[in-house]
Parts: C-alpha cells; structure tokens; sequence
C-alpha cells in the first residue's frame, strides 16, 4: 500500500504549480513597474513644470540684459553729451573773460559788447541748467540699472532654489521607490511563509488520505473525495473533509497580520468529456457550482467570506492532457491556492 502511494505521488505534475508561480511572479513584476512608471510620470511631469520655469526665467534675463544694454547706450550717449557741453561751457567762459577784459580796457560804456556779454552770461546759464539736467538723468539711470541688478541676483536665487527643489524631489522619489519595493517583498515573504505553515498543517490533517496532495503552490482534493459524478454538491464524507480544511483556516485567519491581504482561492476543474443536463449545460457550470459549493460549506463553518474566492475552470487547465481513465481522474479536481 505504502509503494501504491509513493508511486501516486511520484506521477504528481508539478507544471501547473509552477505556471502558476510564475504568473503571480509576473504579475508581482507588472505591478511593481506600473508603479515605477507611475513614479517616472510623476517625476518627468515636476521636471517639465521646472524647466517651463525655468525657460520662462531665462527670458526675463535675456530682456533684462537688452535693456541694460540699451540704458547703458543711453548712458555712454548722456556722458559724450556732457563733455560736450562742458567743452562749449570752457569755451564760453572764456569768451567771457575776453569780453570782460575788454571792456576793462576800453573803460567806458560799450552797450554793445554789454548786451554780447548779457546773451552769453544767458547761454551760460542755460547750458548750465542743461548739464544739471543730465546730471540728474544719469544718476537716474545708474539707479535702475541697480534695481536691474538686484532683480537679476534675485532671478538667480530663485533658479537655485528650484534647482535645489527638484533635486530634493528625485531624492525623495527614490526613496518612496526603495521603501515600496521592500515593503513588497516583506508582503510576498510572510504570504510564503504563512502558505508554508497552512499546507504544512494540512499534510498533518490529511496525511492518511492517498486523493489529497500538494501540487506547487496548491492543495489538490480528487473530485470523487467531495462529489458524486456529475454532481455540485458536496458528499457527506466530503463534508467531513471539508471541515478538517476550515479548521485549518481558521487558525490561519487568527495568525496573519490584517495588513497582509490574503484570499483562498477555490478552484473547480473537470476532465475534457463534455456533460450537458439541464442544470449543467458544460463543463463551465459544473465546475464553478463545485467550487462554489465548497466555499459556501466553508462560509458555515466559521470561515470569512472575505478570505474566499471561488473560480471555474472547467476542462481548459487539465493536470495531464492524456485520453486515460487515470488522466480524466486527475483532472477532475478541487484546488485551494492561498494568494494576495
């Protein structure tokens, strides 16, 4: 009897268990590169809105620095304009001078070189008020051209500041990534580890029984060990089986964490020979009433609603593809798999 087990045992496919593995692996890969694009899209999204700003500040610079240059144009144009007129001012003066000694040479009434000496003194004067005037626009300009400054040195601290922004952004993209991913880890790691506890216990329950395996990741119960041919509803014996799996269950519920988002998974499977009654008309209904049945047997029992799913395969996900008898028996079957 013991080499009759073993050698079931050794026929044990493991090629689902491992499909399945590597399913939940990739989409655990899927998952965690949706959130690194989410995180790139975030990111790419900051640093566009940086460089607009950054754009929009280096076109200020650039307007700024023109009229800088125009006002610094206006500035070399009031300076030669100054030099100008105090060449004409010397000039004048010494016109003057000329004029007055002159008129102390001739020691006597010249109304004509008086009136001469009159509309000098009067352009002197005016060119005067005109040196004073653009005296007053170049300290005007030199002002702005200040305020220009300041405004600049202020543009710039402003870029450096954004600068230092977005770098202090990436960093701490980076680490929400780093945390994430070894936050998932941790998740994936106690699900095993719990996975790895529930079967273990379940071998202890059923260990007598030669119709009940472990295939991969999943907890296999023959369809004759809960059903009649044909039928969704669960045998008395069945029953009994059952309720040594919802004992199991239960003590799982109460050991892991409630952050760690767990499901039993029940799934129905039959072999490829097609039924059609009036209340199963394929293989599509039997298989998902089977595992429906099971999960509402395992609701009375105590077990949380919350914590099952129940999914119909029908003939599409055989164990071995083979036209067999011993095929067929395999492949009629109820599945357990604890996942996320």
């Amino acid at each position: 009897m013991r080499m009759s087990r073993s050698s079931q045992r050794t026929r044990v496919d493991f090629w689902p268990g491992f499909v399945d593995a590597m399913s939940s692996l990739l989409l655990v890969i899927i998952f965690l590169l949706s959130l690194f694009m989410l995180a790139q899209f975030f990111l790419s999204q900051e640093i566009l809105g940086k460089d607009t700003a950054l754009t929009r500040l280096n076109s200020q610079i650039a307007e700024l620095s023109d009229l800088l240059q125009l006002e610094r144009v206006n500035g070399d144009d009031l300076e030669t304009t100054i030099v100008s007129l105090s060449a004409t001012l010397a000039g004048a003066e010494a016109e003057r001078d000329s004029l007055l000694s002159q008129v102390a040479g001739f020691g006597g009434g010249l109304s004509q070189k008086e009136q001469e000496l009159t509309a000098l003194n009067a352009q002197l004067q005016a060119e005067q008020e005109l040196s004073s005037e653009a005296n007053a626009q170049l300290i005007l300009l030199n002002q702005q051209l200040t305020a220009l400054r300041n405004q600049i040195g202020a543009l710039e601290q402003a870029l450096e500041a954004s600068e230092f922004r977005d770098t202090e952004a990436r960093t701490k993209i980076s680490d929400l990534g780093n945390r994430l991913n070894l936050a998932l880890a941790q998740r994936v790691q106690d699900l095993s580890r719990y996975r790895s506890d529930f079967f273990g216990r379940l071998r202890e329950i059923l260990a007598d029984r030669a119709d009940v395996s472990i295939v991969g990741d999943r907890f296999v119960f023959q369809s004759e060990v809960l059903f009649d041919a044909g039928q969704a509803e669960i045998s008395n014996h069945g029953s009994e089986q059952i309720a040594k799996l919802a004992e199991a269950i239960l003590q799982l519920e109460d050991e892991i964490p409630p952050e760690i988002n767990w499901v039993l998974r029940v799934d129905g499977h039959t072999d490829k020979r097609p039924i059609n009654t009036v209340r199963f008309p394929s293989n599509w209904e039997l298989s998902a009433a089977r595992a429906i049945s099971v999960t509402k047997l395992l609701i009375e029992m105590g077990v949380s609603p919350h914590r099952l799913v129940a999914a119909g395969f029908g003939e599409f996900s055989p164990i071995d593809p083979a036209d067999t008898e011993e095929a067929y028996r395999k492949n009629r079957r109820i599945e357990f798999k604890l996942t996320e």
